[in-house]
């Protein structure tokens, strides 16, 4: 019972992670209709420039709350830069753009902050918490971690479906021409899509590294297993990105911990595969055809 529930416990605090990458592709989809690749990359590249103000001295609040700001500077650049030099091309276009900026950036991050592993910080204790004379496998950045992504997932449900600057992100996703008729500036709102996009990613990126080493191919599994995430709850809906994370994580945990850790690549693909087959557009999709 005890294993089960160590096993449980860390395939949550895993699933929140893959939960706050799927939710950084969720929301870039829905405000551009682009899958990023690049998006695992940008994160592992904020997430040492916090660590580069941490060891300079810094607190740990200091270079996160900087890691985001950087995060959403990196998304905007990417964007207003790169993105829309290839938009309105054929939709592979993107998708090599993002797969060369994803080389690059880790390219880019080994030259100016190393290779080697690094350690970096936490800002709670990652002892398990004391239930009954049992540790059991959940520590207090666990729940941080767990609290982060549930209130992202809030922000970003509030911002779409409450608010005019999402309803017009949304537009200038599905049709940018009748969008510019309608008088929405549709050109800062997919700066702003990549942005926000980019800067949830960052949030990604300083969870799954804090208290763990960090490289610069670090979020490599991340992307492969948030990216599985998101097609399973649905790209068009942030509570399936987290409904996503947390199943890819206590499966994953459970596939780790009963039959061996070799096996957990496997069961990611058969788990992308099966809902491609039997619900494509994911747990949560509820129409093909959306109108805004």
């Amino acid at each position: 019972m005890q294993q089960f529930l160590n096993v449980a416990l860390n395939g949550l605090s895993q699933g929140a992670i893959y939960a706050a990458f799927a939710l950084a592709l969720v929301l870039i989809w829905r405000s551009t209709r682009i899958i990023n690749f690049a998006q695992g990359s940008m994160g592992m590249f904020t997430t040492y420039i916090a660590l580069a103000l941490i060891e300079s001295g810094r607190s740990y609040w200091v270079g996160f709350a900087v890691a985001l700001l950087a995060g959403l500077l990196l998304g905007a650049l990417v964007e207003r830069l790169v993105i829309r030099r290839v938009e309105g091309g054929p939709e592979l276009n993107a998708v090599i753009v993002t797969l060369g900026l994803f080389v690059a950036l880790q390219a880019l991050a080994a030259i100016l902050f190393g290779a080697t592993y690094r350690s970096f910080p936490a800002p709670f204790g990652l002892h398990g918490f004391d239930v009954g004379g049992v540790n059991i496998a959940l520590t207090p950045f666990n729940l941080f971690a767990i609290g982060a992504v549930v209130v992202v997932m809030l922000a970003l449900v509030a911002l779409f479906r409450f608010t005019d600057v999402g309803l017009r992100m949304r537009a200038s996703a599905f049709n940018q021409e009748v969008s510019r008729l309608l008088g929405v500036p549709v050109g800062r709102m997919l700066t702003l899509g990549w942005a926000l996009a980019a800067m949830v990613g960052s949030l990604s990126g300083l969870l799954i590294a804090g208290g763990s080493l960090v490289f610069p191919a670090y979020m490599d599994a991340v992307i492969v297993y948030g990216f599985v995430a998101a097609v399973l709850g649905g790209l068009d809906s942030p509570v399936g990105a987290v409904v996503g994370g947390l199943v890819m994580g206590m499966t994953l945990s459970v596939v780790s911990g009963y039959l061996g850790s070799e096996l957990v690549a496997l069961a990611a693909l058969a788990i992308l595969v099966t809902v491609l087959l039997v619900r494509p557009r994911g747990l949560f999709s509820r129409t093909a055809v959306r109108q805004v």
